[in-house]
């Protein structure tokens, strides 16, 4: 099984650099949601203690909510407010890309220095769980959109579920349950902000939302 997880850690990386490639939001999202696919299936990975009623029907818990819910949800933000691309970006593409590859590093260097109280099931699991935690922070900063800084938290809640599980493989599942009901309830309430900001504002430009059209802090303020 450790040939199977290797294959998915290389997935989740491959899908890191391709979301900091990207200026589709349509593409990101897909990739995004095979990257919480992916991670869904590795609880049942780990050995045959864990491949249990309860745990396949966590797992497939895990796959609908990551693969199909969390996708629709930010499928419908999109046609809200009319957007299909990351346009304006702080952070280049390839700058992205170049950073990208410099935190897979990193990562792999934090990783090998940290005391775990067990080994992990594959040597990958740590830095690529580093990795996409590290690659949805940088999405959430280097991003305008909101619907782009919505799939930053989905990659970090992965990275952080992943980490969890090469963590703490006796119990993976709980690990998977917390961290999933805590981005059900961000990602639905960021989706219902979007809805917000963009009826208001009639765009998801969170750079524009630093300043008010009637106030600046130079106004006179009134006696």
């Amino acid at each position: 099984m450790t040939a199977w997880i290797d294959i998915i850690m290389v997935t989740l990386m491959l899908a890191n650099l391709l979301v900091l490639g990207s200026s589709r939001l349509s593409a990101c999202t897909r990739i995004v949601a095979v990257q919480g696919v992916a991670a869904g299936v590795l609880p049942l990975l780990l050995g045959p203690q864990h491949r249990t009623m309860g745990a396949a029907v966590l797992v497939a818990i895990t796959i609908l909510l990551r693969g199909l819910v969390f996708p629709v949800l930010v499928f419908r933000a999109l046609r809200v407010a009319r957007v299909r691309r990351e346009v304006e970006m702080y952070v280049s593409q390839p700058l992205s890309i170049l950073l990208g590859i410099g935190l897979l590093a990193c990562s792999c260097w934090v990783s090998s220095r940290l005391p775990l109280p067990s080994p992990a099931p594959s040597p990958l699991m740590l830095p690529v769980a580093l990795c996409t935690a590290l690659t949805g922070l940088l999405v959430i900063v280097s991003r305008v959109k909101a619907v782009s800084q919505v799939l930053g938290y989905l990659m970090l809640e992965i990275g952080i579920a992943v980490f969890g599980t090469a963590a703490l493989p006796e119990q993976p599942l709980l690990v998977e349950l917390g961290v999933l009901l805590d981005a059900f309830v961000a990602v639905f309430v960021m989706g219902i902000m979007i809805f917000h900001i963009s009826r208001e504002f009639d765009h998801i430009d969170t750079d524009d939302l630093d300043e008010l059209a009637d106030w600046t802090p130079d106004a006179e303020q009134p006696k």
